[in-house]
């Protein structure tokens, strides 16, 4: 049987999507984290895999493992990665519920990237139900932290890389429903100021912002952006009190490069910025760090052939590309290891308010990795 001639009721899919999106799963809530992998483990042993919980570390959740029958059972094979947090904090779903209309279905975490951890359970499914055999067995891992830069769980990922011949992440699929074949390098970054206190109404000239110090050194930093590395200030923490002058502010920074080389120089220029400077000091430390998947490995790219011509047979020109925007992806891809990215769910909005897929891409999606699946030896 034809992988692509499997039957994927969408209207079923979406029913059985829905419990993952309303199980919101922030990676800093370890219960939220965990309260989703025991759905997505009981999904998997349904399936017929042997289900493994890995407990979490570091403050964060536990990783789920799947195993499916094979008859090569334990030699490599293919990796499924993907990440079950979203950056969406409990009560999202206040503004954000789970609907539909019409080909539209929304809801946090629904395109990065529940929808596409989904869709790859669903393939497997499908093939199994139909009888049909993969040449190489299947492993399946999801993890509770890749969008804080998967701090705790990065060496379990490499671990189980490096057992498997082939890795495919189902992120989000590119704005033409392209895959990537390689990704930027990231780092992030712990910033602080310390000034000096005092009472902001009666002695306002005896005190020393850390918030205006931290304002200032944001725009500094957002300046260096150029082409080829970029610099921006997501995060930042400071003040209890009105009327005092703030003594600490805390923010978080991210450099994206598109070589190692130029990630490198960024890391460089953001650490020259700590100092001192009219009282206040400023203190910058290296958080984690994404390295460079370079694109156009020869493994990569003929998973990314065999990848167009099943896409051709769906009725789509598959493009693929490196892409910003880090993901688990990295570290495979920088292992040298096959990596096959973004081969998840088409949609729009991820990381905001209107985040959605569109439903047919569920379908379509779900017969790419199942022939995928059987095309991989």
């Amino acid at each position: 049987m034809n992988p692509l001639d499997l039957n994927f009721d969408a209207d079923d899919m979406v029913a059985r999507l829905r419990p993952w999106i309303e199980c919101e799963s922030p990676p800093y809530d370890a219960d939220a984290v965990n309260r989703m992998m025991d759905l997505a483990a009981y999904d998997l042993t349904v399936a017929g895999a042997v289900v493994e919980r890995i407990p979490g570390r570091m403050g964060f959740g536990g990783s789920v493992r799947a195993r499916f029958p094979h008859p090569d059972f334990g030699k490599p094979g293919i990796l499924i990665a993907g990440h079950m947090d979203t950056v969406h904090p409990i009560g999202t779903l206040e503004k954000l519920p789970f609907k539909r209309e019409g080909d539209i279905c929304y809801g946090p975490g629904i395109m990065d990237m529940k929808g596409g951890n989904f869709i790859s359970l669903e393939a497997i499914k499908a093939l199994a139900m139909a009888g049909m055999q993969t040449p190489l067995p299947v492993t399946v891992l999801f993890t509770p932290d890749e969008e804080v830069g998967t701090p705790s769980t990065r060496d379990l990922i490499e671990a189980e890389a490096a057992k498997n011949k082939y890795v495919l992440v189902p992120e989000p699929a590119k704005p033409d429903g392209g895959a990537v074949i390689g990704r930027y390098a990231i780092a992030r970054f712990n910033l602080r100021t310390v000034g000096r206190p005092s009472h902001a109404g009666w002695a306002l000239a005896e005190g020393r912002s850390a918030i205006a110090a931290m304002a200032k050194k944001i725009l500094e930093i957002e300046s260096m952006t150029t082409d080829d590395c970029t610099f921006s200030v997501g995060v930042i923490h400071a003040g209890q009190w009105v009327n005092c002058v703030s003594s600490s502010c805390e923010a978080q920074a991210l450099t994206m490069a598109k070589t190692q080389e130029d990630l490198d120089r960024g890391v460089a220029a953001m650490m020259a910025l700590q100092g001192e400077e009219n009282g206040v000091s400023f203190e910058v430390t290296r958080g984690v760090t994404r390295p460079v998947w370079e694109p156009d490995q020869p493994g990569t790219m003929a998973m990314f052939d065999i990848a167009k011509e099943i896409c051709a047979d769906l009725g789509f020109t598959l493009t693929g590309s490196s892409s910003g925007g880090g993901s688990d992806g990295n570290f495979t891809g920088f292992m040298g290891i096959p990596t096959l990215d973004s081969i998840g769910v088409r949609g729009k909005g991820l990381h905001t308010l209107t985040e959605h897929i569109e439903v047919a891409s569920l379908a379509e999606r779900a017969k790419l990795t199942a022939a995928l699946l059987m095309r991989l030896a």
